[in-house]
C-alpha cells in the first residue's frame, strides 16, 4: 500500500513536471560526505530522480571532510553539496568561508550519536554510569572531571573528543550533553574536528577519549568491541535537524529552474526512503558501495534498519534515528536554522550582535521549498516557525522548551554559557516577534523513520 501511495505522489509529479520550465543548467556537480544522511542524495541518482528531471548529475565524495565541501560550494566546484546544517549560516556570517549560501531543504531528522571509548568509559562507570540507561546523562563525566581537577589542581589536562566541524550539529549537541551535566566544554575538556571516517581510527589511536557523528561511524566502534554509543542526538533533541542541502545563493538566482529540479529529484528520493523497509534495505547496499559509504551492509543496516547499537550484541529499536520524509523532515523550518545561530552565540562564534531573524530568513527557502514540495505531493506544515520541546515527538533532555520570540534569552538560559556578546546589545538587535504554529505528527509516506504504524496516513 505504501508503494501504491509513493506511485500515486511520484505520477503526480511526473505530469507537474512535464509542465515545468526546463533547467537551465543540467550537468550538475553535488558533493557529499561519507554518512548514512548522504542516502537521499545517492537515491536520486541511483534511482533516476534526478535523471527524471532531466539532469545529469555526478555525486561527489568528499575527502577534505566539511571543510573540502564548503570551500568547493564557495568557489562553485560544487554546485549544490550534502551540509550541515549550521554551514550556510556561517558561511553568510562570514565565519565559515564568505558567501551568502541558501539551505535549500533539510536532507533528513536525527542520526547521530556520542560514542565514548572503553578507557573513558570504564573511568565514568566508577562515578555511576550505567551505559544501558536511557537516555544516559554525562553526570558520571562531569563526576569524574571534578576529580580530576582535584587530583592535578593547576596541571590539569583537559580530555580530548571529537566532533566534525565548528559549526556542526554534532559539536553542539556534544557540548549541550555536557553542560547539562555542569561540564565547562572550552574549559574541561578539548573538542576538535576530525573528518567523520576517521573518527574511530583516532579513538583507537588514543588520540580522543570519544566523539560526536553521524552513521556508520558510530556502529563501527561499538561492533569492534572499542567502546559504546551513549546517546543519539535523537535522545538529545527528538527529531532535530541534521543535514541540508545547500547551494549559494547567486546560483540559486542565475538557475532557478535547475534548483528547482534537483529538489524535486531529492524530495522524492527522501519520500522513497521513508515509504517501506524494503526500500531502506535496498538504499544500504546502494550506499555500502565503494564510491559512497563504502561500509559492511551489517553496519549500515545498524541504524538504516530501524534499530540502533548502543552497546555490543544489543540491538535497539529505533525507527526514528533516520527520518528523511515523514514529520516534516524536509522542510527547512526558520525556527530550526535559528536555533543554531543561538548555539553560535552560546559557544562565543559570534562576536557581534545580528538580527537573528534577518539573517536566518536570507539562508533558508522555505518559500522555495513550498514552490516545489505543491509539485511532489509533499506535505507542508502549517507554519515555517515552530516552538521545539513541547511536544511529544520533539522534545529536548533537559526538558528545556526552544521559542524564537525568545531567541536571546535562551541564549543565556542555560547555567553554562560562553557569549563574547553581551544580552542586552543582541536584544537591542532583536525586536521582532514571529507567530508560532505547531505541526502534528504525520508519518503520510511510509512507516520507515516513523515512531509509531498508528502514524502512516493509508489511502
Amino acid at each position: 500500500m505504501f508503494k501504491n501511495v509513493l506511485k500515486i505522489g511520484l505520477g503526480v509529479s511526473v505530469v507537474a513536471s512535464t509542465l515545468m520550465a526546463a533547467p537551465e543548467k543540467t550537468k550538475l556537480k553535488i558533493g557529499f560526505i561519507a554518512l548514512t544522511d548522504c542516502a537521499p542524495l545517492v537515491i536520486a541518482k541511483e534511482k533516476g530522480f534526478f535523471k527524471a528531471e532531466g539532469l545529469d548529475v555526478h555525486v561527489a565524495k568528499e575527502g577534505g571532510g566539511w571543510p573540502g565541501i564548503q570551500q568547493k560550494v564557495i568557489s562553485g566546484e560544487y554546485d549544490f553539496s550534502h551540509a550541515l546544517a549550521g554551514m550556510p549560516i556561517a558561511a553568510t556570517l562570514g565565519i565559515n568561508g564568505n558567501a551568502n549560501l541558501q539551505a535549500l531543504l533539510s536532507l533528513d531528522f536525527n542520526g547521530n550519536a556520542i560514542t565514548y571509548g572503553n578507557n573513558i568509559i570504564s573511568k565514568m562507570e566508577k562515578y555511576g554510569l550505567d551505559k544501558t540507561q536511557r537516555p544516559v546523562s554525562a553526570e558520571s563525566l562531569k563526576k569524574y572531571i571534578d576529580a580530576k581537577h582535584a587530583k592535578e589542581g593547576l596541571k590539569y589536562q583537559p580530555l580530548s573528543f571529537g566532533m566534525v566541524h565548528p559549526v556542526s550539529t554534532h559539536n553542539y549537541e556534544l557540548r549541550y550533553w555536557m553542560a547539562g551535566s555542569g561540564i565547562k566544554p572550552d574549559e574541561d575538556c578539548t573538542i576538535k574536528p576530525f573528518p567523520p571516517p576517521t573518527m574511530p581510527s583516532n579513538l583507537i589511536a588514543g588520540n580522543i577519549e570519544g566523539y560526536c557523528v553521524g552513521e556508520p561511524w558510530n556502529s563501527r566502534i561499538v561492533l569492534k568491541g572499542k567502546g559504546s554509543a551513549l546517546v543519539t542526538n535523537y535522545d538529545i533533541w527528538n527529531n532535530n535537524p541534521e543535514k541540508v542541502l545547500q547551494a549559494r545563493a547567486d546560483f540559486v538566482k542565475k538557475y532557478p529552474e535547475t534548483t528547482k529540479a534537483v529538489m524535486r529529484a531529492v524530495i522524492k528520493a527522501q519520500m522513497w526512503l521513508d515509504a517501506s523497509w524494503e526500500n531502506r534495505e535496498e538504499a544500504i547496499k546502494f550506499l555500502a558501495m565503494k564510491n559512497y559509504v563504502k561500509a559492511p551492509k551489517s553496519v549500515l543496516r545498524k541504524s538504516m534498519s530501524g534499530t540502533f547499537l548502543y552497546n555490543k550484541g544489543v540491538d535497539s529499536e529505533n525507527p526514528m534515528f533516520n527520518t528523511f520524509a515523514n514529520y516534516y523532515a524536509s522542510y527547512p523550518f526558520y525556527s530550526h536554522g535559528m536555533w543554531f545561530v543561538t548555539q553560535m552565540y552560546r559557544w562565543g562564534q559570534i562576536d557581534k550582535p545580528v538580527d537573528m531573524k534577518k539573517l536566518i530568513e536570507s539562508v533558508y527557502r522555505p518559500d522555495l521549498f513550498e514552490e516545489v514540495a505543491k509539485s511532489v505531493g509533499y506535505t507542508l506544515p502549517p507554519s515555517a516557525w515552530k516552538k521545539d520541546g513541547v511536544d511529544e515527538y520533539n522534545k529536548f533532555i533537559d526538558g528545556k522548551v526552544w521559542d524564537p520570540n525568545k531567541a536571546v534569552d535562551y541564549i543565556f538560559d542555560f547555567e553554562v554559557t560562553n557569549s563574547k556578546v553581551s544580552k542586552e546589545e543582541l536584544m537591542k538587535a532583536n525586536k521582532w516577534s514571529v507567530e508560532t504554529k505547531q505541526p502534528k505528527y504525520v508519518c503520510p509516506y511510509g512507516p520507515a523513520g516513523c515512531a509509531n504504524p498508528k502514524f502512516v496516513i493509508k489511502n
